[in-house]
């Protein structure tokens, strides 16, 4: 695991989403919805990083929602945007009282997503950031494909760059390219303030089981997340697309295959 701890490994990948999908432009300012775990996190190093050496004249402003549970605490997370020169911000709300106490759901993931995303969406555009970025991976890629087909018995994704036209507001998701073994490597070396989450259904969702099948077919079959990611961007599905650079390469090589005698000639 190693070789997949630095920064750079994570900025390559990073900066590869943002070229390809123009994520960011000059002026932009950025909310970066915080949530404590790995994966935003790594996000919000490699923009932070990545500003320094990619031309572009950005700003980042980290936002966490706090849900409402008990003992939260994101001290260390204000010190890390305090490291990294980032405006942050903890939005305060009750999601938790009313998912679990007033409602009492007994399947609380996709109401708590939607509540969670409205509430960070809310204050992207009372922060003044006409962009928010999310920390999906590629390995989220590939499981909310399999969860939409599998569940839903439709062939979809989310998508890299999404704009939401009521609010306004263009979400886009930077490591889509990224590999969570890298995330999860990067992160210990760079010891991370990691808040583990303390949802009560942290862990039992359709969700952690798709990303157990997976983990169990991937050892069987070598490359499996990446074919899938591969027929992700040969369909165009939910605006990914083939790595133009990839592309153009594969091609030169056929041409030059093409062009050397075999040797029956």
């Amino acid at each position: 695991m190693k070789e997949f701890a630095t920064i750079e490994r994570i900025l390559s990948h990073t900066r590869k989403a943002v070229e390809e999908y123009n994520m960011i432009e000059n002026g932009d300012r950025i909310a970066v919805g915080v949530s404590g775990g790995k994966d935003s996190l790594a996000l919000l190093c490699a923009l932070a990083k990545l500003k320094r050496i990619i031309g572009i004249d950005y700003q980042i402003v980290g936002v966490t929602i706090d849900m409402g549970l008990d003992g939260a605490d994101f001290s260390e997370i204000e010190a890390l945007c305090k490291e990294l020169e980032i405006e942050y911000h903890i939005i305060k709300t009750q999601i938790y009282e009313i998912i679990f106490k007033v409602r009492e759901e007994k399947s609380p993931c996709s109401l708590c997503a939607r509540m969670r995303r409205g509430a960070l969406h809310d204050a992207a555009k009372e922060l003044g950031c006409n962009k928010l970025a999310l920390g999906h991976h590629f390995d989220d890629v590939v499981e909310t494909f399999m969860l939409n087909l599998f569940f839903e018995g439709r062939v979809g994704c989310f998508r890299p760059v999404t704009y939401l036209s009521r609010k306004d507001l263009t979400m886009i998701r930077p490591l889509v390219y990224t590999h969570e073994k890298e995330i999860k490597a990067f992160a210990t070396a760079e010891c991370l303030p990691i808040t583990k989450a303390k949802c009560p259904a942290d862990g039992n969702t359709e969700r952690a089981k798709m990303k157990d099948y997976l983990a169990v077919f991937e050892k069987e079959h070598r490359g499996l997340y990446h074919r899938i990611m591969g027929a992700i961007q040969r369909g165009e599905i939910d605006g990914f697309h083939v790595d133009l650079i990839d592309a153009d390469e594969k091609k030169r090589r056929k041409d030059l295959k093409k062009s050397i005698p075999s040797e029956d000639e």
